[in-house]
C-alpha cells in the first residue's frame, strides 16, 4: 500500500467530517445507553429493546441519505446543478411523509414490536416509555438524513458534522440535566433525544434549502422525482431490513438468554454500530466521489480512488480492532458498574474487536457500489450474507455457546458480505456512467 495517493487529499476532505451525515441516531442511543445504564440494569435492559426498533426503523429510512447522495453527486458530475437541487427538496419531502407514517404505525404496534424481543414485565413497560416518547422525534430524524445525503452529494461533509456534534451535545447536556440533575428516568432521557433531534432537522432543512431555492421555480411535490427516489432507493431498504432483521434476531436471542446477556449485548452492540460510524465516513466520501467520477465517466479514476479508500478504511479497522480489544473492560464500565454486566460486555467487545478489519473491507466496498448505483446487487447479496447468520446462529443456539455464539454467527454474516463485495469488484460491470 502506497503511503501517499493523489486521491487522499479528497478522501480525507469528505471522510473527516463525513461521520456528521449518520452519526446522531447513534450518539444520541450511545448518551442514553451511558446514562440509563446507571438507573437500573431493567432500564438499561428496556432501552436495548426500545433502541433495536427505532435503529431498525432508522437504518431502513437510510436510503434517505445515500440514494440522495448517488444522485446529487451523479448529477453534478454531469453539470446538471438545478436537478440536484430538485432532488435534493423532493428528498425531503418523501422523508417527512415517511417519518409521519412510520411513527404513527410503530406507536400503535410498540407493544407488540418489544414483545417480539422477548420484553415482559418491567423491562417491557420502561422500554415502552422509552419508544413511544422517542417516536416524536422520528420525522425530524429522516428530515435530518435527507439534508445529509444532499450535503454529501455536494461534497459539503463539513456542515452536517457541525450539526450533528451542536445536537449530540444538547442531547446529552439536556439529559443530564434532567436525568441526573432532577433525578428523571427513562422518560426523560428520551425527551432529551426529541429535543436535540427537532433542533438538528430545523437546521439543516433550513440550510439546504437556501442553497436550492434560488435554482427552483417550486419546491412542491413532485410525484416523478420522489418515484425516482423510491425506485432508486427499494433495494437499499431490502439490504438495510436484511442486515437489521439478523442485528435484531440477535438481540431478540441475547434477551432470552438472560437479562444481563441482553445488557452486554446492547453495550457491545452500540460500540459496533459506534465505530462502524467511522468506517461508514470513508464509506460515505465514496459514495460522493464514485458518483461524480462514473457521472462524468471517468472511469478510471473511479476505480483508483476505489482502491485508495479501501486501502484507508482497512488501516482504520486495524487501529479499531487493537484500541477496543485492548480497552473491552473499560469501555464495559463506562456504561454499567454491574460486574456481571461487564464481564458479557467484555465478552461481545472481544468479537466486536476482531469483526473491524472485515467491517472496514465491508464499508468502503458499500459505499462505492451505492455511489455507483449498484443497489440491487447489494441488495440480493445481503439477504445472501443474512441466511448466513440464520444458519451460524441456529447452530450456535442448538450447542448452547449462548452469547458467544450470537456473535460467532454476526462474524460470519460480515465475512459473507465481504466475500460478495470482494466478488463484485473484481468485475467492470458496476463502472456505469
Amino acid at each position: 500500500m502506497k503511503l501517499r495517493s493523489p486521491y487522499d487529499t479528497d478522501i480525507l476532505r469528505l471522510a473527516i467530517p463525513a461521520l456528521g451525515t449518520l452519526v446522531a441516531e447513534p450518539l444520541y442511543v450511545l448518551a442514553d445507553t451511558a446514562i440509563v445504564g446507571r438507573i437500573g440494569t431493567n432500564e438499561l435492559a428496556g432501552l436495548a429493546l426500545a433502541s433495536t426498533v427505532l435503529l431498525t426503523a432508522h437504518s431502513l429510512c437510510i436510503f434517505l441519505a445515500y440514494s440522495t447522495t448517488a444522485i446529487v453527486s451523479r448529477a453534478l458530475g454531469a453539470g446538471q446543478t438545478a436537478e440536484a437541487a430538485r432532488y435534493g427538496v423532493q428528498t425531503f419531502w418523501l422523508a417527512a411523509a415517511l417519518g409521519i407514517v412510520l411513527s404513527l404505525l410503530m406507536a400503535v404496534l410498540s407493544r407488540p414490536l418489544l414483545q417480539l424481543l422477548g420484553a415482559d414485565g418491567a423491562v417491557e413497560e420502561l422500554g415502552l416509555r422509552y419508544l413511544r416518547i422517542s417516536l416524536v422525534g422520528f420525522p425530524f430524524l429522516l428530515l435530518s438524513l435527507a439534508s445529509g445525503g444532499l450535503f454529501n452529494g455536494r461534497q459539503n461533509t463539513k456542515t452536517p458534522l457541525r450539526i450533528a456534534l451542536a445536537s449530540a451535545a444538547a442531547n446529552l447536556i439536556i439529559e443530564l440535566i434532567l436525568v441526573v440533575g432532577f433525578g428523571y428516568g427513562i422518560g426523560a432521557s428520551a425527551l432529551s433525544t426529541v429535543i436535540a433531534q427537532t433542533g438538528a432537522a430545523v437546521v439543516s432543512v433550513a440550510l439546504s434549502l437556501r442553497w436550492a431555492l434560488p435554482m427552483l421555480q417550486t419546491i412542491g411535490p413532485d410525484w416523478a422525482h420522489i418515484a425516482r427516489l423510491l425506485a432508486k432507493g427499494w433495494a437499499l431498504v431490502v439490504r438495510t431490513a436484511a442486515l437489521r432483521a439478523a442485528l435484531t434476531v440477535s438481540t431478540a436471542l441475547a434477551t432470552r438468554i438472560g437479562v444481563t446477556e441482553v445488557a452486554g449485548h446492547q453495550i457491545g452492540l452500540q460500540i459496533w454500530f459506534t465505530y462502524a460510524l467511522v468506517l461508514d465516513a470513508v464509506a460515505i466520501a465514496g459514495q460522493a466521489l464514485t458518483g461524480t467520477f462514473l457521472g462524468a465517466a471517468a472511469f478510471t479514476q473511479a476505480r483508483e480512488v476505489a482502491t485508495r479508500m479501501i486501502q484507508l478504511d482497512s488501516v482504520v479497522g486495524v487501529v479499531g480492532m487493537v484500541a477496543i480489544f485492548l480497552t473491552r473492560d473499560q469501555l464495559a464500565q463506562l456504561f454499567t458498574t454491574n460486574p456481571d454486566v461487564v464481564e458479557q460486555a467484555a465478552l461481545v467487545l472481544g468479537f466486536v474487536a476482531l469483526s473491524q478489519p472485515i467491517n472496514s473491507y465491508v464499508f468502503a466496498l458499500d459505499g462505492v457500489l451505492i455511489g455507483a448505483g449498484d443497489n440491487t446487487y447489494l441488495g440480493a447479496t445481503m439477504v445472501l450474507s443474512m441466511l448466513v447468520f440464520a444458519g451460524v446462529a441456529a447452530l450456535a443456539w442448538n450447542a448452547e455457546l449462548g452469547l458467544a455464539g450470537v456473535w460467532v454467527a454476526l462474524t460470519a454474516m460480515m465475512v459473507s458480505r465481504a466475500f460478495w463485495l470482494w466478488f463484485r469488484f473484481r468485475q467492470t460491470s458496476w463502472m456505469t456512467a
